[in-house]
């Protein structure tokens, strides 16, 4: 065989061979997996150099189209960052129908949503306090929630997992105040052996247990468990009964080793939560109401006028943080809907669907299409490959937002959802975490030994996934001990 032929017979023979090389796993990332149970081909992982200079690092079934859960949100707040700008921010504005005399409004106050995802109860404290120095103490007609700004969402909140009552299953709203939760804080008295409850916000016509007793405390003594004890279950030891939406009541007790504790708990009637947070944190302030607060929407008359005052969110640089770092379903959702509203006048998850899946052809990629759900990636129908991820991921890297987007990730063993993170390299990585029955999935960026910033990518759909969280550590610390021997100057 002559040489040109024996080298090109050679050069083949190597790019038959490159598939099946890449699919070797790190040994203690095989041998984690073997662990958990969970076979190799339930797994999808990709580790390249962040540039996309070379060539992967690590490649196995990168192509396949799987289940991401949370890490999805990487899709949707690169997607708002590059669409709307760091600065954007949410506007709620608020109208004033009538004339205000001796501090008494006669008409109606309209507070029309606009889709912000953090119109918490500090916020909501400060609009009604806004509306107070206008000299408004008694409106003697209506305040009227408009939420039509998103199309109606009939979301049944048990449907997903069954958990009607955890926070992450509350449904976006235009008008989303406080997250449709109620936040209870328990604060025990070792002197009157008793445990306080304080509610945020204070809801209109619900009646709330003001405290619970200390678990098995008498005459001020510590509780069985005492002060330095474990704190355990405290929730199940509460016995909360939340199924009357007029009244929240606890038949058990409170561990005082528990110290001062936060719950939140989303509204068991999700549809009345927000006229019960204005007219319950109204009244609190001192307001009064002659008539009631209901749904309803701005008058076009109104509309055509400037508002007397809007409240305006924090920029999008700092909302995609909460919802990164802490995987916030709700407030993605509320994003992924404020794409289709701010371009065509009216969030749909129909619209914001197509809307970034044609933005992704033109700037990700015209191939590997996400499916799209919610944008949150609470959905069993949303899929995306570890290919498309890394493109995306790199695509943001060499953008001038990549450090808004890097800073929004949980940083490894640090904060977020990555704060206790086992892995050896605590501190080098910024990755977006993913989590549903039968998924865990991680996505982002390692800074390695070497210097080298590497995209890392990592899907697991199988039964035992949730056991297979060491594999995923493991294969973060593999890819930070890089030495940078293995690629030449």
């Amino acid at each position: 065989m002559s040489s040109p032929i024996r080298l090109l017979a050679i050069l083949i023979g190597a790019l038959t061979l490159w598939p099946a090389l890449a699919q070797n796993l790190p040994p203690e990332v095989d041998a984690a997996l073997a662990r958990a149970r969970v076979p190799r081909d339930a797994v999808s992982l990709l580790v390249m150099d962040a540039e996309g200079k070379l060539p992967p690092r690590l490649s196995h079934r990168a192509t396949v189209p799987m289940s991401p859960a949370s890490v999805m949100k990487l899709v949707t707040t690169y997607a708002a960052l590059d669409l709307l700008g760091p600065a954007y921010s949410w506007r709620t504005p608020v109208y004033v129908e009538g004339s205000v005399k001796n501090g008494t409004l006669f008409g109606n106050l309209y507070i029309k949503g606009q889709g912000d995802p953090k119109l918490v109860a500090e916020r909501l404290w400060l609009l009604l306090r806004r509306v107070q120095g206008l000299g408004i103490q008694k409106i003697a007609g209506d305040v009227v929630l408009d939420h039509s700004a998103f199309e109606p969402l009939d979301v049944d909140p048990a449907s997903f997992d069954g958990e009607p009552l955890r926070p992450y299953n509350v449904a976006p709203d235009a008008l989303l105040l406080n997250f449709k939760s109620v936040v209870m804080t328990f604060v025990p008295d070792l002197v009157a052996n008793s445990a306080s409850v304080q509610f945020e916000p204070p809801l209109y016509g619900v009646q709330m247990q003001a405290s619970v007793p200390l678990a098995n405390g008498t005459n001020g003594t510590k509780g069985a468990q005492g002060t330095n004890g474990s704190c355990g279950d405290y929730r199940a030891a509460l016995k909360a009964d939340f199924s009357d939406p007029a009244r929240i009541r606890f038949a058990g007790s409170y561990p005082a080793s528990c110290l001062e504790k936060a719950w939140p708990v989303a509204y068991a009637d999700p549809a009345s939560y927000n006229a019960r947070a204005v007219q319950g944190l109204w009244q609190q302030m001192g307001g009064q109401l002659g008539g009631t607060v209901r749904l309803g929407s701005v008058p076009p008359q109104a509309l055509g006028l400037p508002p007397k005052f809007e409240v305006a969110s924090p920029p999008l640089a700092e909302v995609i943080r909460d919802i990164n770092k802490y995987s916030n379903n709700v407030m993605a959702q509320q994003l992924f809907l404020t794409l289709s509203l701010n371009a065509q006048g009216q969030g749909t998850r129909a619209a914001s669907r197509d809307l970034v899946q044609r933005w992704w052809q033109q700037r990700i990629s015209a191939t590997d299409v996400p499916t799209l759900d919610n944008g949150a990636g609470l959905s069993r129908e949303a899929r995306i490959s570890a290919q498309a991820l890394a493109r995306l991921l790199q695509t943001a890297y060499v953008s001038p937002l990549m450090p808004e987007l890097m800073s929004s990730l949980p940083i490894a063993g640090v904060d977020g959802t990555l704060k206790r993170s086992q892995a050896q390299s605590q501190g080098r990585a910024h990755l977006k975490t993913g989590s549903l029955r039968d998924v865990v999935a991680v996505a982002g960026y390692v800074h390695a030994a070497s210097g080298r910033r590497y995209v890392l990518v990592a899907l697991i759909n199988h039964p035992n996934a949730n056991a297979a969280r060491p594999a995923l550590e493991a294969l973060l610390d593999w890819t930070v001990r890089d030495n940078g021997a293995h690629v030449p100057d």
